[in-house]
């Protein structure tokens, strides 16, 4: 597997967003492309055709559960497996994110190690599918 896989980070906050590219490719296994904003998601998504995307919820204009349903609605966005990383604990939260199909949900601040694992297992399951 000497090809590396493509990751898309949206995040309104740009120093997590940094640190979040930064680990991920420090690893070697990962390349990244980050939006500060979730409005260009489906034309980035056409473009880098990322193979996971980890999306924020709380962000304004758009947030992750409507970046959720944007990816829903297109044919390639609905084979990308998406990981929440979010500041909000609450079951409902999680539950909204989930029956939008996400993979994972996963609580700020995130170790580097548990974020890179959590990646893995969600890519490794679709590629099973």
């Amino acid at each position: 597997m000497g090809d590396k896989r493509r990751i898309l980070i949206i995040d309104d906050e740009k120093y997590l967003l940094e640190i979040t590219k930064a680990n991920l490719e420090e690893s070697g296994k990962f390349e990244v492309m980050t939006l500060s904003s979730a409005k260009d998601t489906i034309s980035y998504l056409h473009s880098f055709k990322p193979e996971l995307i980890l999306v924020d919820l709380l962000m304004p204009v758009v947030g992750g559960i409507e970046v959720c349903e944007m990816l829903n609605n297109d044919p390639l966005g609905q084979r990308t497996p998406i990981i929440v990383l979010s500041a909000l604990e609450k079951d409902g939260d999680k539950f909204n994110a989930y029956k939008k199909g996400v993979v994972d949900y996963l609580t700020k601040p995130i170790e580097k190690d548990v974020l890179i694992a959590k990646i893995e297992k969600a890519l490794e399951v679709k590629s099973n599918e």
